[in-house]
């Protein structure tokens, strides 16, 4: 007989939310055969039988954390041993007898204040921070590695306890005269993650260089381009020169290309390029990553565009898709409105590039008044990192790729 348990899934996972199970309980599977979709705040899960036989469904639709007992898989006489333990997930397996018995009691520990205990993953450094704060770190949920406890989450994790002294705007009692007129509604893993992404995001020191491109050119070169792509069964955007002029500066500008440890206070320098792109699904927006993006065509870039969108809107894209960016661009002008915005930084990225509406606008060209077309666009920026001056070369550099016709011409 063999378990299946929600297993890490790398990236800081440590809970998800078993979406619905593909296969009844008790039906006959195939090894490999995907059974159970589990819903993580970095994509949809499809879990697959480890081995051919019969199911025993454990797990209800809902909550689960990593190291959860979900189903077990066997002849119909190992099953016998299988008991349906709902939400819990309690076992205990007796090897020699190769049954599963169930505890008829089980003590729950309640962790006391500032007593860690042997799962609480954290540095020395933030362990002091929690202290300092008066926070027990077994109530902090981790977004390192293995889930593995940082100075942000730490901090993040203060703020969201700390007391509100002001006349509260919305009361209990207030909520309660409108019962019949409010909804409460719980937010969804992704939701989840987008919230906590955003605090991380906050705490970054941000500045924002803005400024805008003469995008005549490559319209030009848009229109001319189309109907070659168009029969290569490709739809050509604006996006795929954009993620290839940001490479060529992200070379000549590495600290964009990196992140901030802020526990040693060292910048990690990055040597390949993973463009990650921001991509609006039904339950809230993910980061789509090109991988080695200066590696690659305008032809292929092209591609996988569409492919990881499409992938981010029927939730098919795997976590490591989602995974490893270098920098971030944000295609808000894809909305069809807005001039200017300040992009929240995807963390750990020391850098987001947001791409705005592009318009016919009155240009001065050989002193004469001409109708060209104009991308704006704004650069938030970890000031840690980067300085406003290193900012402005950066985006003076993007502008100077994608204004020159020789660069776009060869840049595929």
């Amino acid at each position: 007989m063999k378990e299946l348990k929600f297993v890490d899934v790398g990236e800081g996972i440590t809970e998800g939310n078993i979406h619905k199970w593909l296969v009844k309980d008790n039906d006959d599977v195939k090894e490999d055969q995907p059974v159970v979709e589990i819903e993580t705040d970095k994509a949809v899960v499809n879990i697959p039988a480890p081995i051919s036989g019969k199911i025993k469904i454990i797990s209800k639709p809902g909550p689960v954390k990593v190291g959860d007992m979900l189903a077990y898989f066997g002849t119909e006489e190992e099953l016998k041993g299988a008991i349906k333990l709902g939400a819990s997930n309690i076992s205990v397996r007796d090897d020699q007898k190769n049954k599963l018995t169930v505890p008829a009691k089980v003590a729950t520990i309640e962790p006391k204040h500032n007593e860690l205990t042997k799962e609480v993953l954290a540095t020395p450094s933030v362990r002091k921070l929690a202290h300092e704060l008066n926070i027990d770190l077994n109530t902090v949920l981790g977004t390192g590695p293995n889930g593995r406890i940082m100075e942000n989450d730490v901090r993040a994790h203060a703020r969201s306890s700390a007391p509100i002294h002001t006349v509260p705007i919305y009361s209990e009692a207030k909520e309660e005269s409108h019962k019949d007129r409010i909804e409460r509604v719980s937010m969804s893993q992704v939701r989840k993650a987008i919230a906590k992404n955003m605090e991380l995001s906050w705490t970054i020191p941000r500045a924002v260089h803005m400024d805008k491109i003469d995008a005549t050119y490559l319209a030009k070169v848009l229109e001319k381009e189309k109907p070659k792509f168009a029969k290569k069964n490709v739809k050509l955007t604006f996006l795929p020169f954009i993620i290839k002029a940001v490479v060529d500066a992200l070379k000549e500008n590495e600290r964009f290309n990196s992140s901030y440890d802020k526990e040693k206070q060292e910048i990690i320098l990055k040597r390949y390029y993973n463009i990650g792109l921001a991509v609006e699904a039904d339950d809230g927006l993910r980061v789509a990553v090109i991988k080695d993006a200066d590696k690659k065509s305008i032809t292929k870039i092209a591609k996988e565009i569409v492919e990881l969108a499409e992938k981010v809107r029927n939730k098919t894209i795997s976590i490591d898709e989602m995974s490893d960016s270098t920098f971030t661009i944000t295609n808000i002008g894809s909305l069809g409105g807005g001039y200017l915005s300040v992009p929240m930084i995807n963390y750990p990225d020391v850098a987001i590039l947001g791409i705005h509406l592009i318009k016919d606008v009155p240009m001065v060209k050989d002193n004469q008044i001409v109708i060209g077309k104009e991308l704006p666009f704004s650069l938030t920026f970890d000031h840690r990192v980067v300085d406003g001056a290193e900012a402005v070369r950066f985006g003076n550099l993007i502008k100077e790729y994608i204004e020159d016709p020789e660069f776009l011409e060869l840049s595929d």
